[in-house]
C-alpha cells in the first residue's frame, strides 16, 4: 500500500490541492502547506518509491534561493506600476468622459450604447489593464445609463461584463505580464501576439451586437434625440479625420530624408497634435470652426490614444520595456488626472493601497506556488503531467483542445492569477516538447483564461457587476422614473452568450496560429543566399592557396598532389623507402 503511495505521490498531491481550494482556504497558504505536507511525507516515503521521489531534508536549503528569485524579478514590477495607471485612470473620470462622447457619436443607431460600451472598453483595456477597474466604472457609468433608454437588462449586463474582461487580452494586461513570466518568454512578444486576437475579439462582441439589433431591436434601441446633448457633427469629424491625415502625411514627406523608417511615427504624431490643438484653440475661443461633438471626441479621445501609444508604442518599438513602459503610465496617468483636474492626495492615496493589495496578493501566491513546485517536481509530478497530456490523441491540436478544456473547467473556481502559477508551469514544459510555440500558447491561454471572469455563477466580473447594480428599486435622477433592480439571474444569463464568443474565439486562434504568429515577423528568403569567403594568400605557390578553388593543391574535385609517388585517386601513397642510388 505504502508503495503504492510512493509511486503515485505527483496525482495524490495534486488532487489534494484542488481539495484544499474546493474547501475555501487562501491560495497563498494552501500552495504552501500542502508542498511543505507533501515534502514531509515524500521524504519519509522516498526509500520505497523505486526513484519516483527526489526528496531530501537539505533540499529545502534552496528555499530562500527560490524565494529571492521571485522578489527580484524585474517584470513583475509592471504589475504595480499598471495596476497604478489603471486605478488613477479610473478615479480621474476618463471612462466617464469617453463614455458619454462615444456614446453620443453613435446614439443616432440601433445599440449605439452598446457599441460605446464595447469601444469604451477596449480602450479601458489598453489604459488600465485592470479588469476590476473597467467592469466597476463601467457599470456604475453606463448600466443606469443603459436602462434609462430602454435596454434589456440582460443585454446590458452582458455587453458591460464582456467588454470589461477584455482587459485580460489587450495589452497591457496583468494577465500577459505574468503569463510571459511564466513560460519565460518575452512580454513584448507577448503584447504583439495578444493584439490582433484582442482586436478580432472586440469585432465579434460588435457583430453580435449589430446582429441582435436587427433580430430584436427593441432590446437595444437608439438614443432619443433630447438625449443627444452634442447635436451632429459627424461631418465635421470626417473633415478632422481627413486633415489629420493629410498633415501626416505631409510630414512624413518632409520627414523621410533625415528620419528614414521613424518618418511615419513622426508624422503621425504631428498630425495628431496638430488637430488635437485645433480643437483646443475651437473651444477656447469659441471659433465655432467645428462642431461641437467634432470638438469632444477629438479631445476626450486623443489623450488616452496618446497614453497608449507612450505605454505599447515604446515596448512594441523596442524603445522600453514593459517594466519601463508600465512607468512612464503612471507618470502618464497622473498628468491625464491632473488635466481634468482631479489629481489630488486622496487620489493617489487609494491608487497605492489597491496596488499594495494587489501586488501582495500577486508575490504570496507566487512564494506559494515556489514551494508546491519544489515539492511537486521533487516527486517528478511534471513528467506525470507530460507525460499524461503528450498521450492526448491528436498530437498538437489534440494537446491544445484537451487543455483548453482543462482550463476551462479549472477556471469555474480558480482565479487567472491562480492559473497562471498553479496550471501554467505544468503544461508549458509539455507544450514545448510538443513543439508548440510558447507565445502562441500563451495566448491561447490568456483568451481562456478570459472566460474565468464571465463562468456563471463564479465569475469574478459578475461579482464586480453586481456589487455596483441596483439591488433594490431606485429613482433614476435624469428622468425621475422609478426603475426596476436588476436580478442576479439577469447578469448571469446576459453573460451567457459572450463566454460562447470566448470560447468559440479560442478555437479560432488555435485553428489560426498566424493571428498570434505575426509577433515574429516576416521569415526571411533563404534561397537567394550566397556566402562567399575571402581569397587566402598562397602558401608556397600550392598548398592552401586560392581559396576553395584551390583548396589543398589543385582544388575540389581534383586528387591531390601525389605523396611519396601516389599516381590514382582512391590509392594510397607510397610509404616505401626508394632503394639507394647505383655507386
Amino acid at each position: 500500500m505504502m508503495e503504492l503511495i510512493a509511486q503515485n505521490m505527483a496525482p495524490i498531491m495534486f488532487v489534494s490541492l484542488i481539495i484544499f481550494l474546493l474547501l475555501g482556504y487562501p491560495v497563498a497558504f494552501s500552495l504552501a502547506a500542502n508542498g511543505l505536507l507533501f515534502f514531509l511525507i515524500g521524504v519519509e516515503l522516498a526509500p520505497l518509491s523505486e526513484g519516483a521521489i527526489n526528496l531530501s531534508w537539505p533540499l529545502l536549503n534552496t528555499m530562500p534561493g527560490r524565494l529571492w528569485g521571485v522578489m527580484s524579478n524585474e517584470t513583475l514590477l509592471a504589475i504595480p506600476f499598471f495596476t497604478f495607471m489603471g486605478v488613477v485612470l479610473e478615479r480621474s473620470g476618463m471612462a466617464e468622459d469617453l463614455l458619454d462622447t462615444v456614446g453620443q457619436l453613435f446614439g443616432p443607431v440601433r445599440g449605439g450604447l452598446a457599441y460605446a460600451v464595447i469601444i469604451v472598453g477596449a480602450l479601458l483595456a489598453a489604459t488600465t489593464g485592470v479588469v476590476a477597474a473597467s467592469v466597476i466604472a463601467m457599470g456604475l457609468i453606463s448600466l443606469p445609463i443603459m436602462l434609462r433608454y430602454g435596454y434589456d437588462r440582460r443585454v446590458a449586463s452582458g455587453v458591460i461584463a464582456a467588454s470589461g474582461t477584455l482587459a485580460q487580452i489587450i495589452p497591457p494586461s496583468l494577465v500577459l505580464i505574468v503569463l510571459a513570466d511564466q513560460l519565460g518568454r518575452s512580454v513584448g512578444d507577448m503584447y504583439k501576439g495578444a493584439m490582433l486576437p484582442g482586436l478580432v475579439l472586440t469585432c465579434i462582441y460588435m457583430l453580435y451586437v449589430l446582429v441582435l439589433s436587427i433580430v430584436k431591436p427593441k432590446l437595444m434601441p437608439a438614443l432619443p434625440l433630447e438625449a443627444r446633448t452634442l447635436g451632429h457633427g459627424v461631418t465635421s469629424l470626417i473633415v478632422s479625420l481627413i486633415l489629420t491625415i493629410g498633415i501626416a502625411y505631409a510630414a512624413n514627406a518632409w520627414l523621410k530624408p533625415t528620419h528614414g523608417t521613424d518618418a511615419p511615427i513622426w508624422g503621425a504624431t504631428i498630425g495628431v497634435a496638430a488637430v488635437y490643438l485645433a480643437a483646443l484653440i475651437d473651444r477656447s475661443m469659441k471659433l465655432n470652426l467645428m462642431s461641437r461633438l467634432a470638438q469632444q471626441v477629438i479631445i476626450v479621445l486623443i489623450p488616452p490614444l496618446a497614453l497608449i501609444f507612450l505605454v505599447l508604442g515604446t515596448i512594441f518599438l523596442g524603445i522600453a520595456t514593459p517594466t519601463e513602459g508600465g512607468a512612464m503610465g503612471a507618470v502618464g496617468a497622473m498628468l491625464l488626472a491632473a488635466m481634468k483636474s482631479r489629481l489630488s492626495i486622496d487620489v493617489i492615496r487609494q491608487a497605492l493601497a489597491a496596488t499594495t493589495r494587489l501586488s501582495a496578493f500577486v508575490m504570496f501566491i507566487l512564494i506559494g506556488a515556489r514551494v508546491f513546485s519544489l515539492t511537486f517536481y521533487g516527486v517528478n509530478g511534471h513528467l506525470w503531467v507530460e507525460h499524461l497530456l503528450t498521450a492526448l490523441p491528436g498530437g498538437e491540436i489534440g494537446f491544445l483542445i484537451g487543455v483548453s478544456i482543462l482550463v476551462f473547467l479549472l477556471a469555474f473556481f480558480l482565479d487567472f492569477f491562480e492559473l497562471a502559477f498553479i496550471i501554467v508551469p505544468l503544461l508549458a514544459p509539455a507544450a514545448e516538447r510538443l513543439g508548440i510555440d510558447l507565445i502562441w500558447f500563451g495566448v491561447i491561454l490568456g483568451v481562456n483564461m478570459q472566460t474565468s471572469f464571465m463562468h456563471p455563477p463564479f465569475g469574478f466580473a459578475l461579482f464586480y457587476l453586481r456589487s455596483v447594480a441596483a439591488r433594490v428599486p431606485y429613482t433614476d435622477r435624469v428622468t425621475g422614473l422609478k426603475m426596476e433592480p436588476v436580478k442576479t439571474s439577469q447578469i448571469y444569463w446576459g453573460a451567457v452568450p459572450f463566454v460562447v464568443i470566448q470560447v468559440v474565439m479560442v478555437g479560432v486562434v488555435i485553428a489560426f496560429p498566424q493571428l498570434v504568429m505575426h509577433y515574429k515577423g516576416a521569415p526571411v528568403d533563404m534561397t537567394n543566399v550566397k556566402i562567399e569567403l575571402p581569397k587566402m594568400p598562397t602558401l608556397g605557390g600550392g598548398g592552401l592557396g586560392g581559396g576553395l578553388g584551390g583548396g589543398l593543391g589543385n582544388g575540389l574535385g581534383t586528387p591531390p598532389p601525389s605523396l611519396g609517388g601516389a599516381g590514382t585517386v582512391g590509392q594510397p601513397p607510397s610509404l616505401t623507402t626508394p632503394a639507394p642510388a647505383a655507386p
